[in-house]
């Protein structure tokens, strides 16, 4: 029960940057960038109103993957290892396949 307990806590804690970028940035007046911190956003994105509106519902969905490999390792503790595997290696495709299209769309 201990293990799972953990991997609640470390799937929660990953969750919670997610949140907060989603949350508090979605509003920003500055792009928000995919995770490099890439500072050419301002000469790219045009309307950053609308790509900071897609990006926080794409880093939304990221939280919210990582509640859920969460509540699954509570259910059965390698059920929420391997949602958390395919997290950090397909879903990392996905995301940034995803965030390549939002930025053409809104450069």
């Amino acid at each position: 029960m201990v293990g799972r307990i953990i991997g609640l806590i470390a799937c929660l804690l990953c969750a919670v940057p997610f949140l907060i970028i989603s949350v508090y940035d979605k509003e920003s007046s500055t792009p928000i960038s995919f995770w490099s911190g890439d500072k050419s956003l301002m000469e790219k994105v045009h309307d950053i109103a609308g790509y900071n509106k897609e990006m926080a519902a794409l880093y939304k969905k990221c939280a919210i993957a990582f509640v859920i490999a969460g509540a699954c390792c509570l259910v059965h503790l390698i059920l929420g290892i391997v949602i958390i595997l395919l997290e950090c290696t397909v879903g990392i495709y996905v995301v940034y396949k995803k965030y390549k299209v939002i930025l053409e769309k809104y450069s």
